[in-house]
């Protein structure tokens, strides 16, 4: 492409819009046209990218005429519209589940497998953010000897539900510090049948139950993961947990490899490793935290360690942020890609 891109971000309005909208400032991304879209309830709404006010539109299909670029922060109307903007010449770069599990469409983290966004058939899925943050910290790992076992436990911020996510977390704080009751109505998900509070407690379930008795949110880290390592038996155990934190998830991960991967090696490869870095000194308290990453756009790792029982076996405790790294970067990184390698 002989020329800047013409982009689009659809949810413009929610939390990973305007994460895009903020990431797109940091990073000076080019572009010749910008469209921000989103429902008819926020159609009019005025915001300022790079300088220039914005007036915000109703998406629909004949909103990606003339696009190169869209950027889907989420939600269910992603299938409906993606084929739509497809069909009118643009690259889509989704952030909703709708197709990371289709054949037809690559599954990127463009640290890990760039190569795959090369043979996109114009929709380019996103991962789940507690994925992202998992395997760029044992992507390096798994560089020096490959990884065939992980159990990890996710500790994932409200946030990760949404803007009604936070609002609960505060009602329920402010509620408590009163001294009043307050009705949860949101946690685990608004659309099951019962609520549990978030505020001083923690919800082991993310997403509804499967047959399996894993949740649809952890089957995802199971299932991405075989994707975008290209290699379906790794042993994945995963338990996703919802725990009173405004941002940024946090994991605990037991890795076991083909061989003995030492402390030290490992350090060494995930600070090497880009958008990764080692914040792990036992002796100072220095590990990584939620607090420690929000808004900020690399990974934090730290706690490594030898397992006690596995001669294979390393421990693991991570921070991303799931708004960052977790969506809206991961996505913008993808389209820079293109750009940088005229795949557009």
């Amino acid at each position: 492409m002989n020329r800047l891109p013409n982009i689009a971000i659809l949810g413009a309005t929610g939390a990973v819009g305007q994460e895009f909208i903020r990431l797109i400032e940091e990073r000076n991304f080019p572009f010749a046209d910008l469209r921000l879209l989103a429902s008819s309830r926020s159609a009019g709404r005025k915001i300022t990218v790079c300088g220039k006010e914005y007036t915000v539109e109703e998406a629909k299909p004949e909103s990606f005429e003339h696009v190169d670029i869209a950027l889907f922060a989420g939600g269910n109307i992603s299938k409906a519209l993606a084929p739509e903007a497809v069909k009118r010449g643009a690259v889509v770069i989704d952030n909703s589940s709708t197709f990371r599990m289709d054949p037809e469409v690559p599954l990127v983290i463009p640290e890990i497998n760039p190569e795959d966004i090369r043979w996109n058939h114009g929709i380019i899925a996103n991962p789940n953010c507690s994925t992202i943050i998992m395997l760029m910290a044992l992507k390096p790992i798994h560089n020096l000897s490959r990884i065939r076992r992980i159990i990890v436990s996710t500790y994932q911020a409200v946030s990760g539900a949404g803007k009604e996510g936070i609002d609960e977390l505060y009602g329920e704080t402010a509620a408590a510090a009163r001294g009043e009751s307050y009705t949860p109505k949101i946690l685990p998900s608004a659309s099951l049948e019962r609520h549990y509070p978030i505020a001083y407690n923690l919800i082991p379930q993310i997403d509804v139950f499967l047959d399996s008795s894993y949740t649809k949110e952890e089957m995802k880290m199971v299932n991405e993961t075989h994707k975008i390592f290209h290699d379906d038996t790794i042993g994945i155990t995963p338990t996703a947990v919802r725990v009173p934190v405004v941002r940024s998830h946090a994991e605990s991960i037991f890795i076991e490899t083909e061989t003995p991967v030492s402390v030290e090696d490992a350090k060494k490869a995930i600070n090497a490793f880009p958008g990764a870095a080692v914040k792990d000194d036992p002796e100072a308290q220095e590990y990584p935290m939620p607090l420690d990453t929000s808004g900020k756009n690399d990974v934090l790792v730290g706690r490594i360690r030898k397992d006690l029982v596995s001669a294979n076996g390393l421990n693991l405790w991570v921070c991303g942020d799931q708004i960052r790294k977790g969506a809206a970067l991961n996505a913008l990184q993808i389209a820079e890609y293109m750009i940088a390698n005229d795949l557009l």
